[in-house]
């Protein structure tokens, strides 16, 4: 009789989001595994990035933590190969101080990163704070309201992208920016209001990340870096998606 409480209407308890740690440290590995999974979450830990490509490909996790010196292929070499087709959560884990490490994660498409020595209370912040911006995004109450600028189309339920009848691959935190500038298409939004709906870019001082993603953003949909006329600067204050691109 008690097992039969799931299927007779008795609440069951969330499944755990389930996590692919890639990192060829095994006792980094642990340590961020034990953590993790202390505070709910199911951890794979693979230690290749060309074993990490194969099991995000196969099974989807909802977050990939991500290291960037692997054997196999490394972590930037992973986060290109996946983030095509992979619409989850990736944070890239770097040495302290490697700027150009961050730099090309993020223009990869990783969506947020931590450094090392990796401090667990802040990993597990920063992981919640992903996931939770990609969970609100895909039960708000505008989840299912297709977004149509031009030629430009934003389906929010299945947080995907099309321009001029192309499907365009983005990340999570590069849906959530365009999502922004496409719901006030034809009007400036400043940079302090792009920063602070779009929770996972992170300020540095320089609006740096921002700006990472808005020129990524302009060379998957093809907008001419130099003279864009889609996504269009508004110097000192902030940016703005045409009209009509």
């Amino acid at each position: 009789m008690r097992g039969n409480r799931a299927r007779r209407g008795v609440p069951v308890k969330d499944a755990p989001q389930r996590l692919l740690l890639v990192e060829d440290d095994p006792r980094l590995a642990e340590l961020v595994r034990a953590h993790l999974t202390e505070h709910g979450f199911e951890v794979e830990v693979v230690e290749r990035g060309d074993v990490a490509i194969e099991r995000i490909r196969a099974a989807p996790p909802d977050a990939v933590l991500l290291d960037i010196g692997l054997p196999g292929q490394d972590g930037l070499s992973v986060c290109r190969a996946v983030r095509p087709d992979y619409a989850g959560v990736i944070v890239m884990l770097t040495a302290r101080g490697d700027e150009i490490d961050e730099v090309l994660g993020l223009e990869l498409g990783a969506d947020d990163y931590v450094a090392k020595p990796v401090k667990p209370r802040v990993l597990v912040a920063r992981l919640r704070a992903n996931l939770r911006r990609v969970a609100e995004k895909r039960t708000g109450e505008k989840a299912h309201e297709r977004l149509v600028v031009g030629e430009l189309s934003i389906d929010p339920g299945r947080r995907a992208v099309t321009y001029r009848g192309a499907d365009v691959p983005v990340s999570t935190s590069e849906f959530d920016l365009l999502e922004i500038l496409a719901r006030r298409a034809g009007h400036v939004v400043p940079r302090e209001e792009l920063l602070g709906q779009a929770r996972g870019i992170r300020y540095d001082g320089l609006n740096r990340s921002i700006d990472l993603r808005i020129s990524r953003l302009r060379r998957k949909l093809g907008d001419d870096p130099d003279r864009p006329t889609l996504i269009v600067s508004v110097r000192g204050v902030g940016y703005m998606l045409a009209a009509h691109p």
